[in-house]
């Protein structure tokens, strides 16, 4: 390799603010960097052996240095942010993030406004409220909404073309206006509500509750009266459990924990005061640099990358002091058309606040090392091999097993970044459909688990595989709107012509086709292992119910024989098989069993009388 001339390079630099990109041999991108004075920033490279094994590394491989002139550091420092968002250079600090942010959306023009998850620019009319940190957070606060005031959440299509009330009405998370089963007033009351706990006035939902609650008790509508009392003492709960309090007010919370060369950002979300979530970050390339360092690179490309802009808060507290601070106040002033203020020093509460930000980093970035590797990468590798908008951190598979149609069992099994958490694995005995029929069953076992998990507020994953192509997967669709559960990505896996390992289809379901993956990907083996998974636990519960229904038929169809007698008969011929290989004069001589009688149990096994 060729020594780099930067003395030369340097001659022709000036001394303006800027932003300089460094490159090796092959002219490939190896660093950004933004300056006050490009010329002394640049020089500082050369002058001294660097102190970071890191600065050495990147030193010994630049061939040549370019550089963009800017009217001021500000500009340079934008500049900077999306060269790096763009380029992804090997020695600066990368974040990884989401392609955009959701929110809440309330079509407040609708007769029976609907309040939904939503994603995208802010087009439509009526109100939004976000942006939330992940589809989680999102998901989360308006499962909560739902279960409070009970607004639709289904689309305008399948709103207006019911006949009878869906499963949300079922589970308590839909009053059904659809079908006029709600009073336009109360609904209007809703909706009211509903707007209120989510701009964070949780205390004024309260105080209005409170009297309808008395004058429907004084009236002897009790039902109505214990509706308020429920909703008041949800929102009670809701306050305790809230460790921020700032009233009406919009921050962000971002702290940072470095271990062993690796870093991890968590960022808490609080808009009209409410805790709206957090999300932990975890950098690239952050090697051996400091907490400071670190974070000074994150807060630029989190809030200025140009692919996606977020509107920052009036006030962004730090768990450490960073270099660009007041540049970063002045361009986030700018686009907010009003101050924000960046502050690193804290008393009081916020200070506790800070200090559950670095705690959380702390747990995310231990609990990520000392991860099973294998899986973490590979769940990494999901979001970005099948074009997902969220980071994938628990994976749910179902799949079916029977002979003939004869005890059908479905299977879901469940997966996250340690691997299979057989805690959450359920098993669907499949009754009242037609014996053989797959459709059915993934569908009958798809609606009783997300049923279930939405009325008891469980934990809902963030990919959705079945084990079966396009049939299979449109089988799903209606129970997917009828729970509203758009924001999960459903995946059919189905196998290639020749049945082979590494010759499976991925089939979408939100009309994007059909897709398959390199043999050797790591992404593919992953969907592999969990699909076989899930077929090994519905064989194992089809074999245990094929079994007991099997017992149970031939021995509890013999008139005169009761539960004791199964009991003995059994133990005395040391199982099943033994009772259904002896002879009439064997059987009669067990505990209870005449002549007759051990006649009709050999009939029973072997069709016959002796």
């Amino acid at each position: 390799m060729t020594v780099f001339d930067y003395k030369s390079s340097l001659e022709k630099m000036t001394h303006h603010p800027g932003v300089y990109r460094m490159l090796d041999g092959d002219g490939t991108l190896i660093y950004v960097g933004k300056a006050k004075d490009l010329k002394k920033r640049v020089a500082s490279y050369f002058g001294k052996k660097p102190d970071s094994p890191k600065t050495r590394a990147l030193v010994s491989q630049i061939q040549a240095v370019d550089v963009t002139v800017t009217r001021t550091e500000a500009e340079a420092l934008l500049l900077e942010s999306n060269l790096i968002k763009q380029h992804k250079p090997r020695y600066n600090v990368v974040l990884r993030d989401d392609k955009s942010y959701p929110y809440l959306y309330l079509s407040s023009d609708d007769q029976y406004p609907r309040l939904s998850f939503y994603r995208g620019a802010k087009s439509g009319k009526g109100q939004y409220f976000g942006p939330y940190p992940s589809a989680k957070s999102a998901r989360r606060t308006l499962n909560l909404t739902q279960k409070l005031f009970r607004l639709r959440q289904c689309d305008d299509t399948f709103f207006k073309n019911r006949s009878r009330p869906c499963l949300q009405y079922q589970i308590k998370r839909c009053t059904a206006p659809c079908v006029g089963l709600v009073d336009d007033e109360i609904y209007r009351e809703d909706v009211k509500h509903s707007v209120m706990f989510l701009e964070g006035r949780n205390e004024e939902v309260i105080e209005e509750l409170t009297g309808p609650m008395q004058k429907a008790a004084d009236a002897q509508d009790y039902e109505r009266a214990a509706q308020y009392r429920d909703q008041i003492v949800s929102l009670r709960k809701i306050q305790e459990n809230q460790y921020i309090s700032a009233p009406r007010g919009e921050l962000d919370i971002v702290g940072c924990y470095m271990e062993n060369g690796y870093a991890c950002v968590q960022v808490f979300f609080i808009r009209g005061g409410l805790n709206l979530g957090n999300k932990a970050y975890f950098p690239g390339h952050t090697g051996d640099l400091t907490e400071e360092q670190v974070l000074n690179a994150f807060l630029a490309q989190y809030y200025l990358a140009e692919t996606r802009r977020r509107r920052a808060p009036g006030e962004i507290l730090l768990s450490h002091r960073v270099a660009d601070a007041d540049t970063l106040m002045t361009l986030l002033s700018e686009r907010r058309g009003k101050n924000v203020k960046i502050k690193h020093t804290h008393r009081s509460e916020r200070r506790k606040w800070v200090e559950m930000a670095l705690n959380n980093a702390e747990i995310a970035l231990k609990t990520r090392l000392s991860s099973k590797d294998k899986y973490i990468s590979r769940f990494e590798d999901v979001q970005g091999v099948l074009g997902l908008n969220e980071p994938v951190e628990r994976i749910e598979c179902f799949d079916v097993s029977h002979v003939s149609g004869e005890a059908t069992v479905a299977s879901c099994v469940v997966f996250n970044h340690e691997g299979a958490v057989k805690a959450d694995y359920r098993r669907f005995n499949i009754k009242d459909v037609t014996a053989g029929d797959d459709y059915a069953a993934i569908s009958q076992a798809f609606q009783r688990r997300y049923s279930r998990i939405k009325k008891e507020e469980g934990k809902l994953p963030d990919l959705i595989l079945i084990d079966g192509g396009k049939g299979q997967v449109s089988s799903v669709r209606d129970v997917v709107e009828e729970l509203q559960l758009d924001e999960v990505v459903l995946l059919g896996v189905a196998k290639g012509s020749t049945r082979k390992p590494g010759m499976e289809r991925l089939v979408f379901s939100d009309g994007k086709g059909e897709t398959s993956l390199r043999a050797n990907s790591p992404v593919l083996h992953l969907i592999q292992e969990i699909r076989d998974e899930a077929h090994r636990f519905a064989i194992t519960g089809h074999r245990r119910q094929r079994n007991s229904k099997r017992t149970r038929s031939v021995l509890e169809e013999v008139e005169g024989i009761g539960a004791k007698r199964r009991r003995e008969l059994i133990r005395f011929f040391g199982g099943l098989q033994g009772v259904s290989r002896a002879g009439v004069e064997e059987l009669a001589r067990a505990p209870g069993i005449s002549d007759n009688l051990a006649k009709k149990i050999y009939a029973s096994f072997h069709g016959d009388e002796a």
